[in-house]
């Protein structure tokens, strides 16, 4: 097929790298527009979204694209919405009380509710089935970022279905328009298949499969975690001793091609050297890779963080910035959506007090604060975390297996998913952690050293009976 131009719209909140990556990917022109008369003309148009619905329409609103997009979606002319750029399209929602959305389709966007084995926000893998003939997609993995849902299929469009806490919409599709509540552009081979049928308006083969009843558990994410001083992987023991590992982009790449569900790369120098991670190395990541990217070091501000994200991340982690400034995570939720902040704590047990405690640690480890690590986890998660990072610096490269008391702790006290991280040394360890409560962990040296493949540690786990992404 010929390249073809898609437009993709400037909604001023929305991460649009791993998208424009997407498009790119399939040999086509991607173009960012804000143009009204762009987004009407356009032959194929991608409303992304990341945010707060409230903040996402003031933001079309000021653009002047709202009439515009109405007019191209009630016309059924091709147009891929995805993640809020989806919820945008129903009647209100839950998360903006007295905002409009585009009415385009009726009905309101309700919160998932938090409760035993769901945590809130959805971050990660989940199956989406559809369930009419004549859609794009066909049943898969797909990577979901949301608080937020819509619950009921809207009268007159074909839709797919994802399960969290009981059914919810995760695509709809009517006419050229295809909407999907999780990331097509993050969701691997399956994903960028996808985006490619809806480019060339043609269904998938195996739609319509029938949906299964029986409820699976919450899938457990594998993510290899790539620690970068300028420019390359290092590893260390306790965050010292660092040893060149290999080039970020080569290595993300190969994990992504082992079947690893998201990467993590943190500048592990940022903070201390007072500035921001090194965009150039996010942007040959994403360059290289097709699933979530979450980024950190040195994340001191709002502009910090955008920065990361238009260079390629999906998510950005703060550390030390948000113990001296917690209104921080309040700023970085109302900008881009507390499914893009992920809170890292890195702890270090208290020697000084009786029974299992633990003190937050900043500076890469090298200053012990007053801070009690599930009190903080506590107050991230208040502030709009969508997600802790929680590494023990205890067991920080020692291959001794994760602080699994420190993760029930933690666990115990938040609603939203944590990441185990720190000590593993073996499959056993990541299967400990995630029956201790973690959604997903987090590895360095067991991959780096090639030890294990991301594959091999994701069939032991899926041999103990733990739910995993194929």
């Amino acid at each position: 097929m010929e390249p073809q131009v898609v437009c993709i719209v400037a909604t001023g909140s929305a991460n649009l790298a791993s998208v424009r990556r997407a498009v790119e990917r399939r040999g086509h022109v991607a173009i960012v527009t804000d143009d009204p008369q762009e987004v009407v003309a356009a032959p194929r148009l991608i409303l992304p979204g990341v945010g707060a619905f409230g903040a996402a329409m003031n933001e079309l609103a000021a653009r002047g694209l709202i009439e515009a997009l109405q007019h191209r979606l009630l016309g059924c002319m091709p147009t891929l919405c995805i993640c809020l750029g989806m919820q945008l399209l129903c009647e209100s929602s839950e998360e903006s009380p007295g905002v409009p959305g585009l009415g385009v389709v009726p009905g309101r966007i309700t919160r998932f509710a938090a409760g035993e084995g769901v945590r809130v926000p959805q971050l990660g893998w989940n199956l989406v089935t559809p369930t009419g003939e004549g859609m794009f997609m066909e049943p898969g993995w797909a990577y979901y970022a949301n608080s937020y849902r819509l619950a009921e299929a809207p009268e007159g469009w074909n839709v797919a279905v994802s399960e969290h806490g009981g059914p919810f919409i995760g695509a709809m599709q009517r006419g050229g328009v295809l909407a999907c509540q999780f990331h097509p552009e993050l969701s691997g081979t399956w994903g960028s298949e996808l985006i490619g049928r809806w480019l060339d308006g043609t269904p998938a083969l195996s739609t319509g499969a029938s949906r299964t009843s029986a409820r699976k558990p919450p899938v457990s994410r594998v993510i290899p975690c790539l620690d970068v001083a300028n420019g390359r992987v290092v590893k260390g023991v306790r965050f010292a001793n660092l040893r060149d590992m290999g080039d970020p982009a080569t290595m993300a790449a190969a994990y992504e091609a082992q079947g690893a569900d998201e990467l993590v790369v943190l500048d592990v120098c940022a903070t201390i050297e007072s500035r921001r991670a090194a965009a150039r190395t996010v942007d040959a990541v994403r360059r290289a890779v097709s699933i979530p990217v979450t980024v950190g070091g040195g994340v001191a501000t709002v502009d910090d963080a955008k920065a990361l994200l238009d260079a390629g991340a999906d998510k950005v982690a703060i550390n030390s910035a948000a113990v001296h400034d917690p209104a921080l995570i309040s700023r970085l939720a109302t900008r881009f959506g507390r499914q893009c902040v992920v809170v890292a704590i890195d702890a270090a047990r208290d020697a000084s007090r009786t029974g299992d405690h633990w003190s937050v640690v900043v500076r890469s480890g090298r200053e012990r604060t007053s801070l009690d690590v599930v009190e903080w986890a506590r107050e991230a998660a208040g502030r709009g975390a969508g997600e802790v990072l929680l590494t023990s610096r205890d067991r920080d490269g020692t291959r001794d297996g994760y602080d699994l008391a420190l993760l029930k702790a933690v666990c115990g006290g938040v609603e939203i998913p944590v990441i185990a991280s720190g000590g593993a040394n073996s499959p056993d360890h990541l299967a400990a952690a995630l029956a201790s409560g973690a959604s997903a962990v987090l590895a360095a040296s067991i991959f780096h050293e090639a030890e294990y493949t991301v594959s091999h540690v994701k069939a032991a786990l899926s041999s103990r009976g733990m739910e995993v992404r194929s």
